[in-house]
């Protein structure tokens, strides 16, 4: 069996996004061949609040070797785990190489900074790496005003020529993710495949008991919630649900039993949900938690609402990690996307597009609040929601898993014909 040597500075039991990455993958490696072994920063180093329920959710396949970073000083200065954990990356995976059996590096990013390891360790090793995008590193920023945000991507559109120019395998959560690297950075293309994040049926098996709900208080109200990130191109669709909201409520067409919940939602810097809300005179019937919540945690409310909300990206590349988790919780779901988003798609498949709102460019938020008026109208009544979830058998992280593995097989072939 062959060896790839994950680095992701972050591991459970943190609770972020980026870790579910090579959870969701590598709880599945070894039946294709690869055994997982993470290198990570010990959780001590960690600025988020752990989540212990994690521990649940990975597979005792994946060895797991632990580092140092440095700690968040005061002032915090430095807060990217990828850059305090570097050295220390960096001095065990070279480590790893020389001790044992090593076949493949797989990188997710971000952290960003961690790509470069790839790089400097393949130099010392020639041992083939591959960075895996779950996020865009040089990215569009137009709607972001701010010097940390331009200095990221001026850093940015630096460092990626160096951590790609070797890369022997490029991957992401979608090809749209990654075809501007390959375009900017390859005259000829590595391997490379596009697998989602999917998910992994056992973690939607896991009910918890005695676990506190956001509406608990609120005894005979219909909870529609909204998990997750609030995402800078997210904006426009929550303003025009908002003042969609507020026209049905004026024309006496809104059940006001209905509480929309935002939960897990983040430190995001731009206008806060609730300043949207107040805007439109909504600001009793919002709720929002910017906390993150266990992963758990956020299964079983999606679970137990009465409807589900899901606010994708006005760009068309983002493929809406979330999108499984609602559909899985098999709660009505109202969903706004660019119409050419991949999670597009999935919602087809499985029959769940009968709240779908596709936004197509340069749509106004006037076009949205026509196409979201009577959607809204009937997603307040009583729906027979017959979900077909057989078509999500691909989108598991066990179908990324074989998808990764047979790139990293296909990545080593081509090596060997080049020796």
């Amino acid at each position: 069996m062959k060896t790839v040597l994950i680095i992701y500075p972050q591991w459970v039991p943190a609770n972020l996004a980026g870790v579910q990455r090579p959870r969701l993958i590598g709880n599945y490696l070894k039946q294709f061949g690869w055994k997982p072994l993470l290198l990570t920063a010990d959780s001590q180093y960690y600025e988020e609040t752990l989540d212990p329920l994690m521990a649940k959710t990975a597979s005792n396949d994946i060895e797991v070797i632990y580092t140092k970073a440095y700690k968040i000083t005061k002032p915090r200065i430095i807060g990217d785990i990828g850059l305090r954990a570097f050295p220390f990356l960096k001095k065990e995976a070279l480590k790893i190489c020389k001790e044992r059996q090593i076949d493949f590096i797989w990188i997710p990013i971000p952290s960003f900074y961690t790509a470069i390891l790839g790089r400097i360790i393949h130099n010392k090793t020639k041992i083939p790496y591959g960075i895996d995008y779950i996020d865009p590193w040089v990215r569009d920023i137009t709607n972001q005003n701010n010097v940390r945000a331009k200095l990221s991507q001026s850093v940015a559109r630096t460092l990626e020529p160096y951590a790609v120019k070797k890369a022997a395998l490029i991957t992401g959560v979608s090809t749209p993710y990654y075809q501007s690297v390959m375009d900017r950075n390859f005259k000829v293309e590595p391997t490379h495949a596009g697998m989602p994040y999917g998910f992994d049926p056992n973690d939607h098996k896991i009910e918890l008991s005695d676990l506190k709900y956001p509406w608990d208080n609120d005894i005979d109200g219909k909870p529609w919630i909204y998990a997750g990130a609030f995402l800078p191109n997210s904006h426009l669709f929550v303003q025009s649900f908002f003042e969609t909201i507020a026209q049905l409520k004026k024309a006496g067409k809104w059940d006001d039993k209905i509480k929309l919940y935002f939960v897990g939602t983040g430190l995001y810097p731009a206008k806060r949900i609730t300043s949207y809300a107040k805007d439109c005179g909504l600001e009793e019937i919002v709720i929002e938690r910017r906390e993150r919540f266990p992963f758990l945690h956020i299964l079983n409310f999606l679970s137990k609402a009465d409807r589900v909300m899901l606010f994708g990206s006005t760009e068309k590349h983002y493929t809406a990690s979330k999108t499984f988790q609602c559909l899985l919780s098999e709660r009505p779901l109202l969903s706004m996307l660019h119409n050419e988003s991949s999670a597009v798609d999935v919602i087809k498949q499985v029959n769940a597009d009968a709240f779908l709102m596709p936004y197509q460019d340069n749509d106004s938020k006037t076009d949205i609040i026509n196409k979201l008026k009577p959607i809204i109208e009937q997603f307040q009544e009583e729906v027979t929601w017959n979900l077909d979830l057989k078509p999500l058998d691909k989108y598991t992280s066990k179908q990324s898993a074989k998808v990764l593995a047979d790139a990293m097989d296909e990545a080593l072939s081509k090596q060997q014909l080049v020796k």
